[in-house]
């Protein structure tokens, strides 16, 4: 489905990141993984050149504008275009709001959300030169709608994403370029087997989610067959968003 294509996927060294990444390098993509952490971005790239995968590792920090106009550059020398980039990268500081430092909230923000908009910009600007143009896909949340407390940050930053996808979809439109977002639920990135019963039943689909849930959606946000989908927030998170709670 992917074969050739060339796809970039931030924060691709464990978790979500790493099982997308592993899916399109699978599906014969030729795959870029930029992640800031650089022993696990190169172990993650080592494991899936040895399974005869196409991959390349390139250290970013993508809150910093030079590593994300390298990560770019560094990719077109080696490639010669980009046809996809997933925006995964993220992180998450469960403090209180009157602990929160002001530090501490633009680096969630500046993780998690400006480098959703470098990404998206530098990687445009080779996209619009392919015949086809493009397609980016972004991780934001069911927390751009829900909350738990001391989730300020990054409720923020991924409620900017749902609405900087639809701000970006309106503005590549004419360079054919699709951008989307998925907004996962609970995806155990850890001992799957170790979540209990009542983990899996709070959810319609009977289960907690596993990080190919997610790759699956972005399989289908950035197969070209898809080129009517472009400017939504798709939520995967087995119904449990949609399920009404009442304490009796």
């Amino acid at each position: 489905m992917f074969q050739n294509k060339v796809v970039i996927v931030t924060g691709a060294a464990q978790g979500i990141g790493k099982e997308i990444a592993t899916q399109y390098a699978k599906s014969g993509a030729n795959v870029v993984l930029a992640d800031v952490n650089a022993n696990l971005g190169e172990n993650v790239c080592k494991d899936l050149v040895e399974q005869g995968y196409s991959a390349f590792y390139i250290p970013t920090d993508v809150g910093r504008e030079k590593d994300v106009s390298l990560l770019m550059t560094k990719t077109i020398e080696r490639y010669k275009k980009i046809d996809i980039l997933v925006n995964n990268a993220g992180i998450f500081r469960p403090l209180s709001p009157y602990d929160l430092s002001l530090e501490q909230w633009d680096e969630v923000i500046n993780t998690n959300l400006r480098s959703v908009f470098l990404c998206s910009r530098e990687a445009a600007k080779f996209m619009r030169l392919n015949e086809r143009g493009g397609a980016i896909v972004s991780m934001a949340s069911t927390r751009a709608k829900m909350s738990e407390p001391h989730t300020e940050s990054y409720a923020a930053s991924k409620g900017g994403i749902v609405a900087l996808t639809h701000a970006l979809a309106c503005s590549f439109a004419p360079d054919h370029i699709r951008v989307n977002c998925i907004s996962p639920g609970w995806i155990e990135t850890g001992d799957y087997n170790a979540l209990k019963e009542i983990d899996h039943s709070q959810h319609f689909s009977g289960r907690v989610g596993r990080p190919e849930d997610i790759a699956k959606a972005c399989f289908y946000l950035t197969d070209e067959r898809n080129d009517f989908v472009t400017g939504i927030d798709l939520t995967v998170d087995g119904g449990m968003t949609k399920k009404m709670i009442y304490e009796e």
